[in-house]
């Protein structure tokens, strides 16, 4: 391996971009394309699943190929499985890397989790015990597609609904905020930080989303996730889900002017992939996250400048 970890780069910097940090971007959807070539909407970055444009040609990428020649972009993957024990597939790191010298993105991430075994893939983003073993197990697959990509990435927390068990033998000797710190030390790697997902997880498994925030190592952050979540009531209460189908909830809103107080600026994505709405919709809770985040580059209170 050559990638370098964080001790041996630079010290409490995420790779990130300098130039996004105080700009808010939307998801990508090819129902948009037309309307955002035609006027050019005030927005700092658009977003895409990679795994929509990795079949090399066709209008879907070239709409991905238009947007990149206007705007900044990110490539938020969903398929690399880093928690999957053994390299990651090959095939599908080769698609990525392809369409990352395609369209040169800003930022490019994936998620804290896994979704392939035994060569079978699974439609779900499913959770990690944070261990030691699975620690070294992320470990060699970030840094295997840091070194493919020739970059750092970004690494999503993820949202959970239970919390996965670990045999009797076996000691859990991290939270999720120290595994990802470990994580990023280890590799060089940033954090993708998803508010949502804090939210979400902490109603769902009792986590302390203030304590978590507070456990988010400063300038380990390089782009921020917003997104709506949808409520399910049944006998065993109640559960939230992820699933970006919605405008940003109030409480999402508040956690996120939070973080930003104590991370200082940091670029934003409004994620929002199921029941897409129109461009205008988009845009403005984009314009939400921008408020927010001018007012807390105005206030100058944020820990981050201290």
């Amino acid at each position: 391996m050559t990638t370098v970890g964080r001790n041996e780069s630079s010290p409490g910097r995420a790779p990130g971009d300098d130039q996004l940090s105080k700009s808010v971007g939307i998801s990508l959807k090819p129902v948009h394309f037309d309307a955002i070539l035609e006027t050019r909407p005030d927005v700092g970055f658009f977003e895409a699943h990679p795994e929509n444009y990795m079949q090399g040609g066709g209008p879907m990428v070239q709409g991905l190929r238009d947007a990149g020649d206007r705007y900044p972009l990110s490539l938020h993957a969903v398929g690399l499985s880093l928690g999957s024990p053994g390299p990651v597939d090959s095939v599908h790191l080769g698609r990525l890397k392809r369409l990352v010298e395609d369209v040169q993105p800003r930022l490019v991430s994936d998620h804290l989790s896994w979704s392939r075994t035994g060569g079978v893939c699974l439609p779900d983003l499913l959770p990690l015990p944070y261990t030691q073993e699975v620690l070294g197990v992320v470990s060699d697959n970030v840094s295997r597609v840091q070194d493919v990509l020739g970059r750092a990435i970004l690494i999503e927390n993820p949202s959970l609904y239970l919390c996965p068990k670990v045999s009797k033998d076996e000691v859990v000797a991290m939270n999720e905020t120290d595994f990802l710190a470990a994580l990023t030390w280890k590799t060089g790697c940033g954090i993708l930080l998803d508010i949502n997902n804090v939210y979400v997880s902490a109603n769902n498994t009792g986590l302390d989303a203030m304590a978590y925030l507070a456990g988010i190592e400063k300038g380990s952050v390089g782009e921020i996730h917003l997104a709506g979540h949808k409520t399910e009531s049944g006998p065993a209460g109640t559960i939230l889900i992820d699933d970006h189908g919605g405008p940003v909830a109030d409480d999402v809103w508040d956690l996120y002017r939070l973080a930003l107080k104590r991370l200082g600026p940091v670029p934003t994505l409004v994620e929002w992939d199921t029941d897409v709405p129109s461009l205008g919709t988009l845009l403005a809770e984009a314009d939400k996250a921008k408020a927010l985040l001018q007012q807390v580059l105005l206030s100058g209170s944020h820990e981050h400048a201290a």
